[in-house]
């Protein structure tokens, strides 16, 4: 594990809540009646009075997604976890979809404790072609003073299709090799649906000195095969009430989800 990576969770095998912030000034979704801090402070103190050990602040809900996402979304993404963090107990990490640059900036402005990107790869996606540069995101984070800024790289990216034809442990490996992640993430294919435990198995067989963690779909009945393999993981859709992704947390079903998760690890 980095010195980052140990620094931020401490403890082995961190279970990370998401914060999807409503839908964001500029976006199509977005509705200016919605009380958008309050949304994510319910979200914030359901998912910290449940024991999860971190969260991350993402924008889920300003779809459809951009490379290079409008300056008022970044802007406003800021001014709520600014109004928040007076009550925020657990470290944090942010995510801007899927733009590294803007996730970078955001996760500096805020004092973030990790930032989670699509850095390395390239895909073919809903989006478009899709060819993040890892080398430009990690220089602006220490050109910024943040190289503390752990830094999680998902290396199999939701609604997309990987253009380079290297095995997904093969592309795990040569990214850590290449761009020095704090953290290996593994996905299904969109938000909320699970990645196969034998992509975990066969990432974490050839990165066993990284961390590697779980990304997407992991669920209330699968979380203890998933730490079983995995060094953490990050969960959303699974804590929503009725388990739907666009809903806001059921403080129960987190309370749930935690309980296992700390059974398992325990």
């Amino acid at each position: 594990m980095t010195a980052n990576f140990k620094q931020v969770f401490g403890k082995t095998k961190p279970v990370i809540g998401m914060v999807h912030i409503g839908a964001l000034p500029g976006s199509p979704l977005f509705d200016p009646s919605t009380d958008l801090v309050a949304a994510a402070r319910a979200d914030l103190l359901a998912l910290q009075n449940a024991g999860f050990d971190a969260v991350m602040f993402g924008n889920e809900n300003d779809r459809p997604y951009e490379f290079e996402v409008d300056t008022a979304s970044t802007a406003t993404m800021a001014a709520i976890i600014g109004q928040l963090k007076s009550e925020i107990t657990v470290p944090f990490g942010v995510n801007v979809l899927w733009d590294p640059m803007s996730s970078i900036a955001l996760g500096a402005a805020t004092g973030a404790a990790f930032v989670r990107e699509i850095f390395t790869g390239t895909y073919a996606s809903d989006m478009g072609s899709w060819t993040p540069d890892a080398g430009k995101a990690m220089r602006y984070r220490d050109r910024l003073g943040r190289s503390d800024m752990a830094m999680l790289y998902n290396v199999c990216a939701e609604f997309a299709h990987s253009l380079d034809r290297r095995s997904l442990p093969d592309r795990a490996r040569s990214a850590v090799f290449s761009s020095i992640p704090d953290a290996v993430l593994v996905s299904g294919q969109i938000t909320g649906e699970a990645a196969a435990l034998s992509d975990l198995e066969a990432v974490k067989a050839v990165l066993p000195n990284t961390a590697v963690m779980a990304n997407t779909g992991v669920k209330h009945d699968t979380v203890a095969d998933v730490l079983s393999i995995a060094d953490g993981c990050i969960v959303g859709s699974s804590l929503k009430v009725d388990g739907d992704t666009w809903n806001a947390i059921d403080p129960e079903r987190a309370r749930d989800f935690m309980a296992r998760a700390s059974a398992a690890r325990a």
